[in-house]
């Protein structure tokens, strides 16, 4: 016989605990309105928490964010190891849904990339959580690589480039354009780039 719940153990099963709720709300917060735009009583508020909570689990703000930005690049990642594992004898299939999953990313994110936003307001280039989204940027940008030279383009290297390029320029006018803008069109010019490049000869 499976024993009863009692409210408040139901309660607590269902709502997330205090850190987790805070990063939520923070990322929610720092996406909509700025890494600098927001500061931790807001947050501890919106979080349903108080500042002496949030500092128990975060000993300042750049903590806070850092965690933000951590947990975007693992979500990231996530998503192209699935990409990888749905297409894993397909690299050119691979190629072709990574580029239909961005053109999604642009059309239904109006603030663009959550780890680029926050790098420009990171303005100093020794800040830690600058580190953490150089070094997410140049892991996507070798795993780019690596599938680019899977699929059998030339010059895998300028092929990554190009298509990174292009899907970061794509992200930031859709912030000033919107999305009829130029950036609707990074499905066809992704395309456009990898037939460019073509195929190794072999």
């Amino acid at each position: 016989m499976t024993p009863k719940i009692g409210n408040e153990a139901l309660a607590a099963q269902v709502m997330p605990r205090p850190r987790e709720r805070i990063v939520v709300t923070a990322r929610d917060l720092f996406y909509r309105h700025g890494v600098k735009g927001v500061g931790v009583e807001t947050i501890a508020e919106a979080a349903g928490t108080n500042k002496m909570t949030l500092y128990r689990h975060f000993g300042s703000k750049d903590d806070l964010i850092a965690e933000c930005v951590r947990q975007a690049v693992a979500e990231c990642f996530a998503e192209l190891d699935e990409l990888t594992a749905r297409h894993s004898d397909d690299p050119m299939g691979e190629l072709q849904a990574w580029i239909e999953h961005a053109a999604g990313y642009i059309v239904s994110e109006p603030r663009g990339c959550e780890m680029a936003n926050a790098a420009v307001e990171l303005a100093e280039e020794d800040h830690p959580v600058r580190r953490i989204i150089e070094e997410s940027k140049k892991r996507f940008r070798d795993h780019l690589v690596s599938l680019c030279q899977r699929a059998g383009l030339g010059q895998p290297d300028l092929a990554a480039d190009t298509l990174m390029l292009l899907h970061e320029g794509a992200r930031s006018s859709r912030q000033s354009e919107g999305v009829q803008g130029s950036s609707e069109h990074f499905k066809s010019a992704a395309e456009g780039v990898i037939a460019s490049f073509g195929e190794r000869r072999r």
